[in-house]
Order: structure tokens, then C-alpha cells, then sequence
């Protein structure tokens, strides 16, 4: 690779740094001890810049896709709130557009079927794409019939010529997922019936900046998205973006919805107000992505001083959630298990396992008893009202929870 990179959409070079968060492992390939052993726990540079073209915001290639997909440790049905917000968007969308049994709805990184077995229950018939074989599998098994294939141009011809064309296509948090943008974006212009809508939730950039969420860079999210650098890609692929709803989930999200260039869908005023948004922070200038990196700094140097404080005051300090978020920033503050004991996750998939780079080992939650942590550093900062509440054990012996982005929270 060059020393400097060329933006994966517009091909510029990518001469601006958003952060440099250096070598750190994948956030989502949990290890054994015989994999630290043998020296398989290996990192990679996690570079994250800034097209001055597209505004594209990403990370450089230095992990081919199928080392990081095709065997994944994520299982979406562990988050009750994740699962509850896809049952609500499944409903929303069934009304909105009036899906019945003559429809189709594809999920394309369809996952252990959690959004589309709504679908499934009120009756309209869905088809999930999902390129790791075993999360395909526990999806077939509840009765969400799934193609295991990466999914993109060439793909979504396929599944045309077999008939599977769509009135609704769903994409969460996966267009950040994806190395080659255009060819992704291309495939759902190719699967949508002419008047089909696809949509796509992602982390909106805009947050990320603001909130300092550098946690959310890792090696899997290829891209760092806002509305004007989606635009710039759906426009080559034969998209247009018509509407948009702003999510809680992920630290802010965006919800797109997007038709073919000649559908007839009609632009909303919520997506001239965000366009507006964006123009205001600068996010179409490299000046809004300026001063970035000097946070990220001074984040961790507020959870080492947290870290040093408690060992100083003899206090035991455990994690929840075995995220790939909570994986970047252990890994960024130079976390190891002498000073995070253990991490608490409901996962079987991780329990039993080692977080990469940190070789901070997962247990199950029932058994946080027995390690009575004084803090519980929850990981997954997005989720912490609903961790805080499955964990109330640890109020017994005086133990309290602590997020660390974008400062540290005590309570």
C-alpha cells in the first residue's frame, strides 16, 4: 500500500487524517489463549482519513473482508433494545408502504434474522442476505430464509434472475461494512422493483465528531458516513435519497430511504434540514473534521487517570459488553487484564474467549457474583440504560457503573 491511499468511492488521495488510533486487532475476532500462544492475535493499522473530494470519511485497507466476515462472533438478538427497535421499523414499514403477502422484503447483512422474522409474523415474505455462514444458520433456524453471500452488484442480479426483486430492501449498519461503496450501493438499485424503496441506517458522522465516538473505528466499518457523502455515492449508482429519520440507536444514527433516480418519491422537508445540518457543521469542507484527533487523545488520558485512581484505592474494576467499540478503545488506552479483570457478556459465541489485544477474558453476566467488581465499565456506552438495568447485583455490595466516551460517567 502507498503511504498515502487513494479514497475507496472517488479514487482522490487521501491526504487528511481524521484520527490514527495505530495497530490494533480485529475488533470482532475474539481469541483462545492458544491463539495468543501461537501469536494468531494479530493487529493492524487503524488509520482513519478524510477524502477533501467525496468527504468520505474511512479507514485504509489493511484486512481483506473475508478474514473479518465470513466467521463472525455478532449476533444481533442479544441486544433486546437492537431487536425491539427492529421490530418497530418492521411494523412502521409494513404500514407505510403497504407490504402484504405479495411483496418481498430483503435484509441485505440480514444477521441472525432479528428484524426480518417480524416480517415473517405479519405475513410478508422476506429473503435475508448474510455472508457469515454461521449467523445464516441460526436465522434459517427460526424460519428467515437466507442466501450466505457477500452482496453487491453481481449479486443482486443473481438473485433477479431468480426471481427476487424487491419492494423494500433494509441495510443496518452495513454500508459502513462494505470496501467496495459503489458496487454495494449499485446492488440495490439493480434488485428494487421500479418503485421499490431500499434503507440504510448507519452512525451519522456528525456524532461521531461531536461526541468524540472514535470507539465506533475499527477495521470492519470500512466507512464514516453523512448524508453528503452517501448522496455523492447513490447518485453514481442510480439512487436518489428522498427522505430521512434520525435514530437514537448507535449513538445517533440516520435512516435513509432511497429509490431508483426515475421513482416517484417525493423529497421531505427532513431531508433539505439535514442537508441544511450538515452545510452548518462544515461536513462538505475538511474544516469540519479538523481538531479531531487532540480529543480522541484526551479521552484516554481521563480513563487511564480513572484506571490508575481505582488501583490506587484498591478498587476491582470489571467491563460489560464484549463490543467491538468497547475492543477499539480497550486496545487505544492500552488496556490490558491487570487493569480491567474481566467482561461480562450474555454472547456464548465470546464467553469462554479472550478479547483481542486487551486478553481481557469474557465471562457470563451471572457470574459477575463472584468477581464483585467495585466499577462496571459498560463498553457499549449506547446501551447503557439497558445494561445498568440487567445489572443491578452490583449495587449490592456498593459497586457503581462507569461509561468513558466522551468522559468519564460515574453513577
Amino acid at each position: 500500500m502507498s503511504a498515502v491511499p487513494n479514497c475507496r468511492f472517488c479514487k482522490t488521495p487521501l491526504t487528511h487524517t481524521l484520527v490514527d488510533l495505530g495497530p490494533t486487532p480485529l475488533a470482532n475476532s475474539y481469541v483462545t489463549q492458544a491463539d495468543v500462544d501461537a501469536g494468531r492475535d494479530r493487529k493492524y493499522s487503524l488509520h482513519a482519513r478524510v477524502c477533501p473530494s467525496c468527504f468520505l470519511v474511512q479507514v485504509d485497507d489493511s484486512v481483506p473482508p473475508d478474514a473479518i466476515f465470513s466467521d463472525y462472533a455478532y449476533f444481533s438478538s442479544y441486544s433486546d433494545s437492537w431487536v425491539e427497535h427492529a421490530r418497530r421499523y418492521a411494523l412502521a414499514m409494513k404500514e407505510r408502504f403497504k407490504l402484504g403477502p405479495s411483496s418481498l422484503v430483503v435484509e441485505v447483512a440480514s444477521n441472525d434474522g432479528y428484524l426480518l422474522k417480524h416480517f415473517v409474523a405479519e405475513g410478508v415474505p422476506v429473503l435475508g442476505v448474510e455472508p457469515a455462514a454461521n449467523v445464516a444458520k441460526s436465522a434459517v433456524a427460526i424460519g428467515v430464509p437466507t442466501e450466505v453471500a457477500f452482496f453487491g452488484e453481481a449479486c443482486a442480479k443473481d438473485l433477479v434472475v431468480r426471481g427476487f426483486s424487491a419492494d423494500l430492501t433494509a441495510a443496518n449498519n452495513v454500508l459502513a461494512h462494505v470496501p467496495d461503496i459503489l458496487d454495494f450501493a449499485k446492488g440495490f438499485a439493480t434488485i428494487l422493483k421500479p418503485q421499490g424503496v431500499s434503507t440504510f441506517e448507519f452512525p451519522h458522522v456528525l456524532n461521531l465528531i461531536r461526541e468524540i465516538q472514535f470507539d465506533t473505528i475499527y477495521h470492519e466499518h470500512f466507512s464514516y458516513l453523512s448524508l453528503v457523502a452517501v448522496e455523492n455515492v447513490f447518485a453514481k449508482a442510480g439512487l436518489r435519497v428522498f427522505d430521512v429519520e434520525k435514530q437514537p440507536t448507535h449513538g445517533g444514527s440516520l435512516r435513509l430511504f432511497a429509490c431508483r433516480k426515475d421513482a416517484a418519491h417525493v423529497e421531505t422537508d427532513r431531508l433539505r434540514a439535514l442537508r441544511a445540518e450538515e452545510k452548518a457543521a462544515h461536513l462538505d469542507t475538511l474544516e469540519g473534521y479538523e481538531g479531531f484527533a487532540p480529543k480522541v487523545a484526551e479521552v484516554k488520558k481521563g480513563f487511564l487517570a480513572f484506571l490508575a485512581q481505582a488501583k490506587k484505592d484498591g478498587k476491582k474494576v470489571a467491563a460489560y459488553g464484549a463490543a467491538a467499540k468497547g475492543n477499539t478503545f480497550l486496545n487505544y488506552c492500552s488496556v490490558s487484564r491487570d487493569d480491567v479483570v474481566c467482561v461480562y457478556d450474555r454472547s456464548l459465541e465470546k464467553q469462554g474467549k479472550l478479547l483481542p489485544g486487551s486478553h481481557v477474558p469474557v465471562l457470563a453476566p451471572e457470574r459477575i457474583g463472584e468477581t464483585r467488581p467495585d466499577y462496571l465499565v459498560i463498553l457499549p456506552w449506547n446501551l447503557a440504560n439497558e445494561i445498568a438495568a440487567q445489572s443491578t447485583k452490583i449495587r449490592g455490595w456498593g459497586g457503581q457503573f462507569v461509561t468513558a466516551v466522551p468522559q468519564i460517567r460515574i453513577f
